[in-house]
């Protein structure tokens, strides 16, 4: 029997959300030499084997949404940060070697690859286990399976095509750097993951309990299934693919990592994926109902302009009900809890690193005199603008300046961007609702946009409630607006390092609650309310389904996960709608015309803007550019925000959209995809690089 050395170190995993806190024995700490039925005929060694599993996923190199260091991926043309070192603007240039910016791209190789082994060898020894009922190994290997499927995942967004460790035919029980294996094409990583999970969600439960629900469902193996497949559907992955990057990524035998054909079954296939999901019939999107009355903390709701279709009925159907602004905020605040949300489908609970939803929370937090928030999470113009209208229209003037980018064709508007901000006068008579309990001196291009916009952006006057200040001298900092001229104390200042390089700020996942005070070192929770992350939600399954059957010309008969029914996909409007109208009616916005349904190509670029808006700041909108194949228009773009040079005395200078030169951007074929760590590639001799990086000498 093989012999192997168990490191099992101090795991604090978080299998409950909301306060209830199961810890693993984490002062335990083994390291003596075991044999295979030592560990797995001990109930206690088996169940700590997968959590450390788990614990993998929970590190700063496996994040899903993350603040700035280690991992970079949640930020693009959307969200910056700016501090004194300058990465984002070295991560924008593409100023990093093999190493990364600070070597994390090895971590994420090696983190994975080390969960891969670690899931694999319990899924091929809980068998052993006597003291463990059939029904719980069952679940338990079907965890294990979904982690291993995750991890790769992981590597595949990063990297591409990798290696996939067979579970025959070699030892896998060797750890990665033990083996020599060639990349596999990406579709052969895509349908291996497909299968995986639809084999773990076959065994995996409808539901957990409250104290389990870190730990996947059936419909988190359908739905990252479906991402899975939806990305290999997708231009980059699909026989579309820029002709440099396509000849580039070959093994040292000479096979194409990227197809080179065409298939348009992959988008039905992502299809069926998506309904896959929504055939259980567990999730919806998650609604906060109508509030007559309110506070600064939680206002009134704010009705959305009338029309025929939406405002006379109530939720799902409408919005008559509902409040579309507490709607998306208390997603992602904190304010609900993870047991009662019903968008949730997946989530690692708190177990989310060292760079977790908080530290995002305090670089977007404002410096003031009594908030010591970093101040340096900030949002492009690009971003701002996406926003729709309450109306569903356009901002007017809507990325106006970006009229010779050809990536941006049909997506500005010729009109004069709004002027003037509000008077004391308008602001009295809560002429705009909407910003809430003070809106003077805001301009009025951020007036009567739509609820998803006051719940993810900070714009220059916008209130912040940090409603945990109790020392009474700084009580009157609550409910305070913040301004970014570079005359108040959050905009640029001679020596201050922190500092929104666009005058636009983030929002999301901050609870009226949310405060640092100015005097604390490092980074203090005491006042941040505890965030899940949000890593797969429904919304994200729905705007899946209307984007794969938009790419359809005919129709597809496709099974079911589990063989128990066929799929019958194509393009019908109908059913496209299923996936954007209770998007649009949760955010209160009338739905898509006739003339966009019509027309594959508007809907296309409809449907791009409507997850650039739905999943801001959730890690997506980096990997969506490249499946596109979007990325070089809209990554090399300037980036534009309002000038942070002029004071308060110029509002409308101050508001006209300017190139931010400290926030360059380019795009290269090295951007396309991560680069692999020299070390691995001298470790792994049959391993080949990404295209534009180099090898070892």
């Amino acid at each position: 029997m093989k012999r192997i050395a168990i490191l099992l170190s101090a795991v604090a995993l978080m299998l409950s959300i909301g306060g209830c806190k199961k810890y693993l024995d984490s002062d335990y700490l083994f390291d003596e030499r075991m044999t295979m039925e030592d560990v797995f005929t001990n109930r206690d060694y088996t169940e700590r084997w997968l959590a450390r599993a788990y614990y993998f996923l929970g590190t700063n190199a496996m994040q899903d949404v993350a603040s700035k260091k280690s991992v970079m991926f949640n930020f693009a043309d959307d969200m910056y940060y700016g501090d004194e070192n300058e990465e984002y603007a070295r991560w924008k240039r593409g100023q990093y070697t093999e190493n990364g910016l600070s070597g994390e791209n090895k971590g994420i190789w090696k983190t994975a690859y080390d969960g891969i082994r670690q899931a694999s060898i319990f899924i091929h020894h809980i068998h052993l286990n006597p003291d463990i009922s059939d029904y719980e190994k069952e679940d338990m290997k079907a965890q294990a399976r979904y982690l291993r499927a995750y991890f790769y995942w992981i590597l595949m967004r990063n990297f591409g095509p990798i290696p996939i460790v067979p579970d025959e035919g070699i030892d896998y029980t060797l750890s990665y750097d033990e083996l020599a294996l060639p990349r596999n094409t990406y579709d052969e990583c895509a349908d291996f993951l497909a299968s995986e999970l639809a084999e773990a969600a076959s065994a995996l439960p409808l539901a957990r309990g409250n104290t389990h629900l870190a730990r996947p469902t059936r419909g988190a193996a359908l739905a990252l299934r479906a991402r899975v497949l939806v990305f290999s559907a997708s231009p980059l992955y699909n026989g579309k693919a820029p002709a440099d990057v396509s000849a580039a990524l070959v093994t040292k035998q000479g096979t194409r990592l990227l197809s080179d054909t065409y298939d348009e079954f992959k988008w039905a296939k992502a299809a069926a994926a998506a309904k896959d999901v929504m055939d259980l019939g567990k999730y919806q999107l998650y609604v906060a109902y109508r509030k007559e009355t309110g506070n600064a903390i939680y206002p009134a709701t704010v009705t959305p302009p009338y029309n025929p279709e939406f405002s006379d009925t109530n939720w799902p159907l409408g919005w008559r009900d509902i409040d579309p602004y507490e709607s998306y905020r208390a997603l992602f605040n904190g304010d609900v809890n993870a047991t009662q949300n019903p968008e949730l489908i997946f989530t690692r609970g708190q177990n989310q690193g060292g760079e977790d939803i908080r530290v995002m929370v305090l670089h977007q937090l404002p410096r003031t005199e009594a908030v010591g928030g970093y101040n340096s999470h900030g949002m492009t113009q690009k971003q701002a603008d996406a926003y729709y209208m309450n109306d569903g229209t356009d901002l007017p003037g809507m990325n106006n300046m970006y009229q010779s980018q050809q990536g941006y064709a049909g997506r500005y508007s010729t009109l004069p961007r709004p002027s003037g901000v509000v008077s004391a006068e308008e602001d009295q008579n809560r002429v705009y609702p909407e910003l809430g309990i003070k809106g003077e001196g805001v301009h009025k291009q951020y007036v009567h946009r739509e609820p998803r916009f006051y719940a993810s952006v900070a714009y220059n006057g916008s209130v912040w409630n940090l409603d945990n200040i109790t020392d009474p001298e700084l009580l009157g900092h609550k409910n305070r607006q913040v301004f970014y001229y570079f005359d108040a104390i959050s905009g640029y200042r001679a020596g201050v390092t922190y500092w929104l390089r666009t005058g636009i700020g983030v929002k999301k996942y901050v609870h009226p609650n949310d405060y640092r005070t100015g005097t604390s070192t490092g980074y203090d929770f005491a006042n941040i309310e505890p965030k899940v992350d949000p890593a797969i939600r429904y919304a994200e399954v729905l705007l899946i389904y209307a984007e794969a059957l938009n790419e359809l010309s005919g129709s597809h008969s496709v099974p079911s996960y589990d063989g128990s029914k066929t799929h019958t996909i194509m393009r019908d409007i109908s059913e496209i709608k299923k996936g954007i109208q209770p998007i649009r009616i949760r955010a209160g916005l009338p739905d898509y015309t006739a003339n966009v349904y019509s027309d594959a190509d508007k809907f296309r670029i409809s449907l791009k803007r409507e997850r650039q808006i739905e999943l801001f700041a959730e890690g997506h909108r980096f990997y969506d550019l490249r499946r596109w194949t979007d990325a070089p228009n809209e990554e090399s773009a300037p980036i534009y925000g309002n000038n942070v040079w002029v004071t308060g005395n110029s509002p409308e200078i101050f508001h006209t959209p300017v190139a931010v030169p400290s926030l360059p951007t380019i795009f290269s074929l090295k951007m396309w995809f991560w680069p692999i760590h020299w070390d691995e590639l001298r470790s792994n001799k049959e391993l080949t690089q990404n295209p534009g990086w180099t090898y070892p000498e």
